[in-house]
């Protein structure tokens, strides 16, 4: 089922994404930070964007060569996009391992640790005395491979080991990154509308509890670059399975900006009625935007995080080609960016 298309507003480019999240530079490569993780000494995170060099403000397009573009596809050389990979993760911890998923817009999480024997690593069928990753589906004793080279089908990954960054890919997906302050555990979740409404988000913070004994007055979540409000039309397909699935799916959903917002009772009428009409009348049907950060909080706070340690970016990856790439805005020439946090050794 694919949603409906929006309109890009354009916005002129911010001086910095926001007070909360703020774009340095390491080692040539400009990446994205929340300051309320910069706060946890022992824990490593970004957000790559567009450009390997991304000023304040663009006074001119810039070429698609230069573009510091994270995922495959037709339109991207291999090569490049592993060049750049490596680039980006080498800017964060040049010494991690770098974990990562077929992503597949589902609600299922891996636990990943290092391989820490050679039996472990002789199990992938490979002689080699590299470290390697184990992937094993959260909560599960059992362990799928050691091969961190085999992607498994997932959009959550969670760690309590020192050494590996959690990575997924994001083109208008909402990046969830979640770190226990006390345990020194990460997860970084890939929530588009279907993996949020599978509760990919909240099943993840769950998983803090279940596997690391987390508390979740301890838990602290960063919201990355995503589609805002202002962009994500959807249908009405994506209408009906939130209003089935969520009591408060009035609040994630809302009018644009062109039309005069409902009051929260309007809302609720609208999502319930909007698609019956007296026979022989035709009524069109009103436009609709998904608000992700607003699912995304709702599910946080049901996990029992605390709302001052859910912190938010406020700028549109559709609405600022300057910063961003977006599949809504760009469709199959956009390119992807990355999201990783890790623990440091």
């Amino acid at each position: 089922m694919k949603s409906r298309a929006g309109t890009a507003v354009r916005r002129p480019p911010p001086q910095q994404p926001s007070s909360i999240f703020h774009i340095v530079t390491r080692d040539q490569v400009s990446l994205m930070e929340c300051a309320a993780l910069t706060e946890l000494p022992w824990l490593v995170h970004g957000f790559s964007l567009r450009y390997a060099r991304c000023g304040p403000v663009v006074e001119s397009p810039r070429p698609r060569a230069l573009e510091f573009n994270m995922g495959f596809s037709a339109l991207a050389s291999r090569s490049e996009v592993e060049r750049n990979r490596r680039r980006f993760l080498r800017a964060l911890d040049s010494t991690a391992m770098a974990a990562s998923l077929h992503q597949v817009h589902s609600a299922t999480v891996w636990e990943v640790s290092r391989a820490r024997n050679r039996g472990e690593r002789a199990s992938t069928g490979r002689q080699s005395t590299a470290p390697m990753l184990k992937y094993r589906p959260a909560g599960s004793p059992v362990a799928v491979t050691g091969d961190s080279k085999v992607q498994h089908a997932g959009d959550a990954l969670i760690a309590s080991e020192p050494g590996i960054l959690l990575t997924i890919r994001v083109a208008d997906c909402l990046p969830v990154l979640i770190a226990d302050s006390r345990l020194r555990v990460i997860a970084a979740v890939h929530a588009g509308w279907r993996g949020a409404l599978a509760r990919v988000i909240e099943k993840t913070a769950g998983e803090f509890r279940r596997t690391f004994a987390s508390r979740p007055e301890d838990l602290v979540a960063t919201l990355g670059p995503a589609i805002g409000r202002c962009c994500y039309e959807v249908g009405e397909e994506v209408i009906e399975e939130f209003r089935g699935q969520f009591r408060e799916s009035d609040a994630f959903f809302h009018k644009p900006a062109t039309e005069a917002e409902p009051q929260r009772s309007d809302l609720r009428y609208t999502l319930l009625f909007h698609t019956q009409a007296p026979p022989g009348h035709r009524r069109e049907r009103p436009s609709l935007h998904l608000d992700l950060i607003a699912v995304a909080r709702a599910q946080l706070r049901e996990a029992g995080l605390k709302a001052s340690a859910i912190h938010a970016a406020e700028h549109c990856t559709c609405c600022h080609p300057d910063l961003f790439f977006s599949h809504r805005r760009d469709a199959r020439r956009a390119g992807r960016m990355i999201a990783a946090v890790g623990v440091r050794k």
